[in-house]
């Protein structure tokens, strides 16, 4: 479970690749020389891109940029999901693009993914109806879809970077840590009381030496994570029909008063203002 570099194949005659992969039981931390963008549709979901650990609502849209470690956006997921997945060739900008000055704003995209993009609003909603013509289409014209894709995200200001700096594998290369076994016993412990002792005895690191590595790794605290883990898992089960009361019990926050401040202060509505909008929508 330690970081792995994912072989990709990508068929003769062809620059990139688009297929919809089923994951969710896996920890895949990785990394491929290859650009990716993946598109998740889910209730909730976390994402983990170089240091960047954050998380969505209904749906994600991220361009990451060569060897950029990270996770499988459907890990963990107990819920139905959508995924759409495109993989370019490692060579695909020198190949086809960087050379043609119409493309001066996809070369300037791809030298931005290092940190990682995530688009939004109308920029996602366009992006996704041309992945499923992608999908559906013969290779030439699926190429030009998907270059009116890479226009459409080059030319966005709807974007987040989620990492301050270049995360690509080199500076994850000498991490022996098996980051798996700390995302597994957090999923497995996440509503009980996650004990960093424990998790820093298991990857035989002493707790304080733990606590640094982890911090380095991704630019939060294990404390600061555990809270966010359980707030995803706790969007997730507000929208199945459990009260507020009976979620805040279910991820570990046994205080109501408590699970409120804290869903507030990380997703910026209340339980029952989340609840409401989403069940409406």
């Amino acid at each position: 479970m330690q970081i792995k570099k994912e072989e990709i194949t990508i068929e003769p005659g062809h620059s990139f690749t688009v297929f919809s992969p089923r994951l969710k039981n896996f920890f895949f931390w990785h990394y491929h020389p290859e650009f990716e963008l993946v598109y998740v549709e889910a209730v909730a979901g976390i994402r983990h891109v170089g240091k960047n650990i954050s998380s969505f609502d209904q749906s994600d849209l991220v361009f990451i940029g060569s060897n950029i470690p990270h996770l499988n956006f459907d890990y963990g997921l107990e819920v139905e999901y959508k995924q759409i997945v495109v993989q370019f060739k490692e060579h695909f900008l020198r190949d086809l693009i960087i050379d043609t000055p119409e493309f001066s704003q996809i070369c300037a995209l791809f030298q931005r993914a290092s940190m990682g993009l995530s688009f939004s609003g109308t920029t996602k909603e366009l992006v996704v109806s041309k992945l499923q013509e992608v999908q559906e289409t013969e290779s030439f014209q699926s190429l030009l879809i998907l270059l009116d894709i890479l226009q459409l995200l080059a030319s966005s200001k709807e974007v987040q970077e989620l990492n301050t700096e270049d995360t690509s594998v080199k500076l994850f290369l000498k991490d022996k840590i098996r980051m798996g076994t700390i995302y597994n016993y957090i999923h497995r412990n996440f509503n009980l009381k996650p004990d960093v002792n424990v998790i820093a005895s298991s990857v035989s690191l002493s707790t304080p030496a733990f606590c640094r590595y982890f911090k380095k790794q991704t630019d939060m605290t294990f404390t600061d994570f555990v809270i966010q883990y359980r707030i995803t898992q706790a969007k997730t089960m507000l929208l199945n029909d459990l009260t507020v009361s009976e979620v805040a019990y279910a991820v570990g926050l046994e205080s109501l008063s408590y699970f409120n401040k804290v869903f507030k202060k990380i997703t910026g509505e209340t339980p029952t203002e989340f609840k409401k909008k989403h069940r409406r929508n």
